[in-house]
């Protein structure tokens, strides 16, 4: 089997080339330039392409059974996303394994999740086989927040009070290379989500409780989200997240039992939780923290 990884050298795309790897399955991946492509691991191809370059594509594809497609967050995301789909019927491609988000027609007025909303109905449409992976909150987004944490002692992520199912990328990893690799979940929407449901206040109990120091949840106003993050974040993402927060905030994104254990079903395994995620990771986050 020939797989072909779109967004390879990403936080789940590198994690899924790895999974491939250890499979000892043959595996491309799309990048974007020669610097992308040198931080692949040995033994992967790399083909230079884009995605908002359709001519670009076809010797990405060729030869190609399974494709993992993940394209980022942006202005032309669904449209990437139907230029792949294209590129994968006229290749002969046998099946898409497409990274969508959990629950996401529930947020379909939110801009972050438009995008996978269009990409899986066409992806429906295209004849193709397909598994659409639909992952929460990565655990792994809580790396953009460890000075805060380390130096600070705040969670500044306000994902509000009535909780996500947050996620361990290494299981969306797994769970994609097992749909790619088999058929069992052919046609399927496969929720990942870890094992409890996560606010605020929670993950910096948490928190606390794994780097024995006192962290504290910033709180959920958004405004004030948005003044911090407007130091790095164009205008655009910010008035998109600010949407997706003020809808976690509202309804939250919470796993039902039915959503966990075909979590755990496709794994094999029970999902990673949070505080495991900060156990593994602890050199990350235990910087600079006064201990409590």
């Amino acid at each position: 089997m020939k797989t072909l990884v779109i967004g390879g050298t990403g936080t789940v795309g590198s994690q899924v080339v790895e999974e491939l790897v250890r499979h000892q399955v043959s595996v491309r991946v799309l990048v974007t330039s020669a610097e992308k492509a040198a931080q692949l691991p040995e033994g992967v191809e790399a083909v230079i392409g884009n995605l908002d370059q359709p001519g670009t594509l076809p010797k990405a594809f060729t030869g190609i059974d399974v494709v993992f497609l993940l394209n980022r967050q942006g202005h032309t995301e669904a449209a990437q996303g139907q230029y792949a789909i294209a590129a994968a019927k006229r290749a002969g491609v046998r099946k898409v394994v497409y990274q969508s988000i959990h629950n996401v027609r529930q947020g379909a007025h939110i801009p972050h999740f438009q995008p996978k909303i269009t990409i899986e109905n066409v992806l429906m449409q295209s004849g193709l086989s397909y598994v659409f992976i639909c992952p929460n909150n990565f655990y792994q987004n809580d790396f953009w927040f460890t000075n805060a944490i380390s130096t600070y002692g705040v969670y500044p992520q306000p994902i509000g009070d009535v909780g996500l199912n947050r996620v361990d990328v290494r299981d969306i990893a797994e769970a994609a290379v097992i749909a790619m690799l088999t058929d069992d979940y052919n046609g399927q929407h496969i929720p990942l989500v870890g094992p409890e449901t996560l606010t605020g206040e929670v993950t910096a109990s948490i928190l606390s409780e794994q780097l024995d120091a006192a962290i504290y949840y910033r709180g959920n106003d958004l405004d004030v989200w948005a003044t911090d993050a407007r130091r790095s974040l164009p205008d655009w993402i910010i008035s998109d997240w600010t949407k997706m927060y003020q809808f976690f905030q509202a309804q939250g994104l919470v796993a039902s039992d039915q959503d966990i254990a075909f979590c755990t079903k496709v794994l094999g395994h029970a999902p990673r939780s949070y505080a495991d995620f900060i156990a593994d990771h602890l050199l990350a986050f235990h910087l600079h923290v006064e201990v409590a």
